[in-house]
């Protein structure tokens, strides 16, 4: 039988996700709610099935919900997922788990203590391209290693699909690109080459709220430097990449899903066969949700991995 699921949060995550549980028989979505008028009718007019709900704590403790989906800005994540985990849901939190560590340690607590299934969206947990290069790693394919590279580059903050959240995705305090794309990225490296330190790290800011428009960073983990380098502003097209260098062949993630590898001449793209990469993403993440839902075997991350990603960030992050 499919997870009932409550949402909350109706922005652009929680659009996501309720079009892709549309489509996956694993989850049922029975019940929203959002602080604002405007994302209830949306959801209401678009999937009139859904309860909308009067408020979060009526969407949380409805009896028909198994599982918390937490799509709502950062600084509310810990008190949603505390109601729930204290109603007996299991909970789906988006990234990052929160914007102070003090608070997120708490929660990482709190969660162990009360024993129900806790995850978080790092959507590079599922990607049919982290799985290949998993692969490829584990079979010694890539030879000795050098180091990674992470490259992110936007030609405005918020993007222009973000912009309905801009009232917080813009400022210091919650938004910014190092906690909503580094922050997946770090958690990648952290999976595939265990926990990572951070070794140096400097941001640049356009003033006291507005979020940081530079951040170069140096991390080692397994062993391996890892170097971090993402800005916003000029014209051009976006850049998110993600590079393991190795002695026989490299791999690069780009644009969160399309894989291609070098053995020293030009990039080759891998997993062709894949129509539609974005979109099967959506889908494996959701199987493997389910998977941790129901006590099998997964790869999502819980709480207290998403804890150590949030302290490398808002370490790069600090004065």
């Amino acid at each position: 039988m499919a997870h009932a699921v409550s949402i909350i949060g109706l922005g652009v995550m929680g659009q996501r996700m309720l079009g892709s549980m549309a489509l996956n028989a694993k989850f049922n979505a029975v019940s929203a709610w959002d602080p604002d008028a405007d994302a209830r009718d949306l959801t209401h007019g678009l999937y009139p099935e859904i309860r909308i709900a009067d408020s979060a704590e009526d969407a949380i403790s409805g009896k028909d919900t198994a599982v918390v989906y937490i799509a709502c800005p950062p600084v509310w994540h810990k008190e949603h997922a505390i109601a729930a985990m204290e109603a007996g849901k299991a909970v789906y939190c988006e990234k990052p788990l929160g914007i102070d560590v003090a608070q997120s340690r708490d929660l990482v607590e709190q969660a162990r203590d009360a024993g129900v299934v806790n995850i978080v969206n790092f959507s590079l947990a599922s990607a049919a391209a982290v799985t290949e290069v998993e692969k490829r790693l584990s079979g010694g394919a890539l030879g000795d290693l050098a180091g990674i590279d992470v490259r992110v580059h936007f030609s405005q903050w918020p993007r222009e699909w973000q912009m309905d959240a801009a009232d917080w995705l813009s400022y210091r305090e919650q938004g910014g690109f190092t906690r909503e794309v580094l922050s997946h990225w770090i958690y990648l490296t952290e999976r595939l080459f265990g926990r990572a330190e951070l070794r140096s790290a400097a941001a640049r800011y356009p003033g006291d709220k507005l979020s940081e428009t530079h951040v170069i960073a140096e991390l080692q983990a397994g062993g391996l430097p890892v170097s971090v380098a993402g800005s916003v502003g000029g014209a051009g097209p976006d850049l998110v990449e993600y590079t393991i260098w190795g002695s026989s062949q490299s791999c690069r993630i780009v644009d969160w899903n399309r894989l291609f590898t070098s053995n020293g001449a030009e990039w080759e793209p891998q997993l062709t066969h894949i129509d539609d990469p974005r979109q099967l993403g959506y889908q494996l993440q959701l199987d493997n949700a389910a998977a941790a839902v129901d006590g099998a075997s997964h790869s999502m991350p819980d709480f207290a991995d998403a804890l150590s990603v949030q302290m490398l960030i808002e370490d790069m992050l600090a004065p």
